[in-house]
């Protein structure tokens, strides 16, 4: 079954404190958005990848990715103004049917077991969210009040969000909401049903100077 991965790395760099977009600042010696890219060419060689990137680092980034890019079915894709838009610009450049990950360009610790679960459970039940437990105690606020609520419950969300092209592709016809948070919003107010699959604690969000140690601090223990 063909491939698709839709890569969405339209960050600005605000939170990491940096004028460079996090997707390029190095990790171990690499851009961040190397390490995003090679987890999925590595788990899928034949796959068909968008990478969707701001506007202004266009030709930024075919100039440092072209040679890890090069001979790859990589395309470089415009992005939204939300990443709702984004991803919709994504999955309108894809042609074909199949499977498709939509992926953080900021998650690079992803693993080729992820990688696969999302794959295999996507091709049975139409898509696979990855998810892991809520580890710590969380209360729900009220202006000046709060009170518990139950963690088990609760699921933290991660990507790839996994889908097959012809649910995501139809979900994403409809109309922006703020309320969309993630992909799976979004399937599911098209009427879709959505799958959850085990995540992967490793499997961060790089958005913090914080999150740049804790990452490259996973890889040393790789």
């Amino acid at each position: 079954m063909k491939k698709f991965a839709v890569i969405v790395a339209g960050g600005t760099g605000t939170r990491m404190g940096s004028a460079l977009p996090k997707q390029f600042i190095e990790l171990k010696g690499r851009p961040m958005i190397v390490h995003t890219l090679y987890a999925f060419i590595n788990t899928f060689p034949d796959i068909c990848i968008k990478l969707v990137l701001p506007e202004e680092f266009m030709e930024y980034a075919k100039r440092i990715l072209d040679p890890i890019i090069r001979g790859k079915d990589v395309d470089i894709v415009t992005g939204g103004g939300t990443r709702f838009h984004s991803v919709q610009n994504g999955l309108n450049s894809i042609k074909g049917t199949g499977i498709v990950f939509i992926h953080d360009g900021a998650r690079p610790l992803v693993t080729k077991e992820l990688l696969l679960r999302c794959y295999t459970e996507a091709i049975e039940h139409g898509s696979a969210i990855p998810v892991i437990p809520v580890s710590e105690s969380i209360r729900q606020v009220d202006t000046d009040k709060s009170k518990p609520v139950n963690r088990d419950t609760l699921r933290i969300v991660q990507t790839p969000q996994t889908f097959t092209t012809d649910i995501i592709i139809k979900a994403f016809k409809v109309d922006y909401s703020p309320e969309f948070t993630d992909e799976a919003t979004v399937a599911e107010a098209s009427g879709f049903n959505v799958h959850l699959v085990e995540g992967e604690k490793r499997n961060i969000k790089v958005t913090t100077p914080e999150d740049l140690v804790v990452a490259a601090a996973i890889m040393d223990q790789l």
